[in-house]
Order: C-alpha cells, then structure tokens, then sequence
C-alpha cells in the first residue's frame, strides 16, 4: 500500500488545524476538556531555554502532576485554569540540570536526603556510581567497604544488598528514603571487582571472571546507566584492561556505556585514553570520560591534544564524548598521595604501622622520578579537609605545607601520621589544574557538565567541601556564559540537560517538551553566580529562584521547601 498517497492531505488538514488553534483561538479555549483540562502550576511569560541547544523564546510552561502537559507562546496560558500561576518575567525557565557524576551516597540513602546545596543550584538529577555502588553486596564487599565502622542502621542497608537484584534493592531503598532530586547509577567497577577478588591484586580466573560478568549483567537488568570505573583508585586501580574488556561485553546487550576516570590524567594521560577507547572499542559499548583534564603543571601543555584525541576518534564515527566540571582544581583522597601497593589486601593501615612498610611507601611518595603521586607540585597544592579528631580540628582547610610545618615533620610523614590519628582517609583539593585549559576544553560540544560531588546542607556540614558542590551550574550560566562570553547560554542549557540525558540513554527528562517529567529551573540570567570558594565553600549559589523535581517544588525563592519528591532512574537495560 502506497502509504505516501493517502497519509499526505491528512497531514496537511492536521497542520492547518494546529496552526489555527494557535493562531486563532482564544487563549482561554486551551484550558478546555479537548486541551487536557486544567492544570496544577502555569510558569508564565519566561524565557524558554528548552535544553536542545535551539534559540530561546518567550512562552508559557503547564504542568499537570509529575509531567509538563504543555509548552506554549507567551500568553497562551494567561488566564487558564491553574493551582498556581507564575510569572517568569525576565527569568529563564529550562529543564532541570542532570548531574552525571554525582557523590550523594550516604545523603540519599540513609540520611536527610534534602542535597541542598545541589537543589539550590538547579541539579534535579544525579547520577551516582564512579568507581563503586554499595551494590550488590557481598563478605568481600562489605570488607571493602569496612562494614564494623558503619552505624547500625547503615549497616543493616548494607547487608540488605545482598543477592542477584542487590543493585534493585539498592535503588529502591533510596527512593524509599526519600530524596530531593532524582537518583540513579552507573554499576561500580571496582565494585564489580571487590565481589569477585575482594582487595587482591592479580588476574582473575575463568571463575572469578564469570562471577563478574553474572553482577554486570545483574546489575544492568536492575537498572544501571553502565559501568563506571576509577583506575587510580586501588583496588580498582588493579584491574587490568582485559578484564575491563569483559566486563564491557557483559554490559553492550543491555546497551549501557563505558565511563571512565582513567588510569591516568597526567605523565601517562595519552596512554590512558588509549586505553580507555579499547575497552569501549572491543567491548562495544560507547565511551564517556569524566573529568577531562591534563593534571600537574609539567602536563598542561597536554590538553590540546587530549581534546584532538577525542576529535579524531568521533570522526572515525567512535561514541565518545567527556565531562567537566568548571574549576581548575580538583578533589579527592589524600591517600592518592600513598602508592597503590599500599592498599593490597586491605593493608594500608598496616602496611603504614610496619616500619619496613612504611619506609618503602615514603621512599615512593617521595621519589621525584617515580610515578606521580603528590610529589611533583609539592605540599602547597594541597588543601586538607574532612579532619574528625578534636585534636585535628585546626588543620581543617590548610594546605599540607603549613599542617606539615605545625607537625615539624616531612610532608610525607604528616600525611602518614594523620591517617592513623583519624583510622581513616581523609579529603583534599588539588590545585593542580589550568584555567586556560578549563576554557579550552568546555568550548569542545562533546563535553557535558558533571559535578564530581556529593550533596551537603551548609547548616549542618563544617568539613571543607570543593566549591563544585554548590556552584557547578551556576559558575557556568554566571562566569562562562554571562561573563565570558565562552559558551551561549543555549548551549551552556544544553550540555547540562538533554545532552547528558542522551549519553545516559534517558528519555523522559532533559528537554522542556509536552509528556517529558516535569523536572525545571528558573534562574535569573542577569544574577547567576557561585559564591563558594575553597576557603569559604558552604556558601548557596545566587540566582536559582525555582525548581521542580517531578511538578514538586523542591526550591521557591531560593530556599528549599523540604520536599523529597526524587524517584529512582534506571537504565536502558531496566528488566523489573
């Protein structure tokens, strides 16, 4: 049947018909039965920034329970039947930000679950999973994860995680708990390697690697975006490229992809985008590197053809793409500055008390020609935060330099020393990155936004925390858009949103679209800006007036409603 023919004059009549009742009917008729009735909140008169990267208009947005029923020309809605009217007059209404790699953990599973220092800079969404899930569980997991040191209820999830949907059980006892913003998750490699071979180095055998492949597999019917690894962090840093490999494969039927915080991202950055895009390549899934960036001074020079690398494997028609977070200074342990060997078996802690042990690790983190530990920028670069003891309060927010000088020891010494004082790791900011290279990078359209951290209450944490925690998007729309002039804001809009939603395979969300979930922020242009600094981090971003997560107001006026509408995000692969 020549479906051309008979479907052309239909198509034609429907035009005409869409086109008159825009035209020609007047605004209050949209409020009728045959325009789906009245709706629950109507965004008036805002400057529509739909998140697909095309030019902004002026419109009105409906929203009628968890979904956005309409997206119409300014005054299309005026006077239509509403619980609440809104007027966005000289505000930007956009779909809500979706955080690709976020740190969350403990705030949405067993805690308040509020995020507010995420909510309040437009994240409606956040993605979790780099590196490690508390899911699926395990006796070799819960080692890792050092199980003894949890509190009792923390302690009770962690076992609940256990068996074949452990990775469901885990998401599902997160919405149960309530959560400002939606959560999903990328299934931990390390994690996917802790179950398997717990914190031993070495090659796993054919058992052991079908053991991982079955949780990859598990995991992604249970709804993970993928696999996420983190190849500096041992004992994920002990995996090697084959395995990787594998793990891949098990994942590419369930359509998930490959992300990466690579093995390395300073001397050895070339050769760990290499393989990264093997892994990707032979286990045929697509390729997301996080954080892109040419980390210690000597490296810089390096970012150009980082980005090239990407470049050129996208016009061979590869899926790769890369995240960033707008700062040119990272975060993370400071045991990185420990060699992985260290942490074999579990045996940091120990390996720190034995003399012969220790001597060795201080020689490593010493050693200007090996391999880059904290060595290379000295202790200057590095700020110190998460301090718990009393003892250690002063130290928090210091650079290693001037705790190292208080302590009268080494810099390698006082790290060392204020681990086993504390049991545990602690936290610190790496200055260590390029502005220049910053804004280099984000000027590349493969590159979505991500803020490599956890959500924080600034009435309640004191801890140093990265400014990213509060100011990611803002810093964008405010110093890069607004500002600089780096990024339009339609496109800054879109590698928060819809741009970050198709890399996850997400398909209800990230676009201001009729039946997409009614997941918005209104911001004002003109004021948006992040505040927090490294010295002075719990500090809210300006200019995020509104946000909806789900059609529930979880930000009005700036200030957080105390609503906990997020839901659970799963996977293409999804099979309840």
């Amino acid at each position: 049947m020549n479906n051309a023919g008979s479907h052309a004059p239909r198509v034609a009549r429907l035009a005409c018909a869409v086109f008159c009742l825009a035209a020609c009917a007047p605004p209050a008729s949209l409020s009728t039965p045959a325009a789906g009735g009245a709706y629950d909140i109507v965004i008036e008169n805002g400057k529509i920034v739909d998140g697909t990267g095309n030019p902004f208009f002026y419109g009105d947005v409906g929203i009628r329970g968890d979904r956005i029923a309409a997206v119409l020309p300014r005054g299309a809605l005026n006077g239509v039947s509403a619980r609440e009217h809104i007027d966005a007059r000289g505000q930007v209404v956009a779909p809500g930000f979706i955080d690709i790699q976020g740190h969350s953990w403990e705030a949405v599973l067993w805690q308040d679950g509020r995020v507010v220092s995420m909510a309040t800079q437009g994240v409606t969404s956040q993605i979790l999973g780099e590196a490690t899930t508390p899911a699926p569980s395990n006796d070799a997991l819960e080692a890792m994860e050092d199980i003894s040191s949890m509190p009792p209820r923390r302690a009770a999830l962690q076992r609940s995680f256990r068996g074949p949907r452990g990775f469901d059980t885990w998401l599902r006892a997160v919405e149960a708990n309530g959560s400002s913003v939606n959560i999903g998750s990328y299934l931990g490699a390390t994690t996917v390697r802790a179950y398997a071979m717990g914190q031993a180095p070495g090659i796993p055998d054919a058992a052991r690697l079908d053991t991982m492949r079955a949780v990859v597999r598990n995991a992604m019917r249970d709804g993970a975006f993928g696999i996420s690894s983190a190849l500096i962090y041992p004992p994920g840093a002990y995996a090697s490229t084959a395995e990787l490999i594998e793990m891949a494969k098990a994942m590419a039927p369930f359509h998930g992809n490959y992300i990466t915080h690579m093995r390395s991202e300073d001397d050895s950055l070339f050769e760990a985008m290499d393989e990264a895009l093997r892994i990707a390549r032979e286990g045929g899934v697509a390729l997301n590197i996080y954080h892109l960036k040419a980390s210690n001074r000597r490296n810089w020079h390096k970012a150009p053809g980082m980005m090239s690398k990407i470049d050129s494997a996208r016009a061979t028609g590869f899926d790769v793409a890369g995240t960033m977070y707008p700062y040119p200074f990272s975060g993370n342990n400071l045991g990185e500055c420990i060699p992985d060997w260290a942490s074999e078996n579990g045996q940091l802690f120990a390996n720190m008390r034995n003399a012969d042990t220790r001597a060795r690790m201080l020689k490593d983190m010493t050693d200007p020609a090996g391999a880059p530990l904290c060595q290379l920028e000295g202790p200057t670069a590095y700020m110190v935060a998460d301090f718990r003891k009393p003892e250690h309060a002063k130290y928090e927010g210091k650079r290693l330099s001037e705790i190292s000088a208080d302590m009268a020891k080494p810099w390698a010494e006082t790290i060392l020393d204020l681990m086993l004082a504390e049991g545990r790791d602690l936290s610190k900011i790496n200055f260590t990155m390029s502005e220049e290279n910053v804004r280099m990078q984000l000027r590349y359209p493969f590159v979505v936004i991500g803020t490599d951290a956890g959500g924080v209450d600034p009435d309640s944490t004191k801890a140093v925390v990265h400014p990213r925690s509060y100011g990611t998007y803002p810093r964008i729309l405010g110093r890069y858009v607004r500002e600089q002039r780096l990024l339009s804001l339609e496109d800054a809009i879109r590698r928060m949103t819809s741009a970050v939603a198709a890399r996850l395979n997400l398909r209800d969300r990230g676009t201001l679209r009729e039946g997409l979930k009614a997941d918005l922020v209104i911001f004002d242009e003109k004021e948006v800006i992040d505040l927090a600094t490294p010295e002075k981090p719990h500090q809210i971003s300006r200019g995020v007036s509104q946000v909806w997560v789900n059609g529930v107001r979880v930000i009005r006026d700036g200030k957080h409603t105390n609503a906990k509408p997020g839901r659970a995000l799963r996977g293409p692969g999804y099979a309840p």
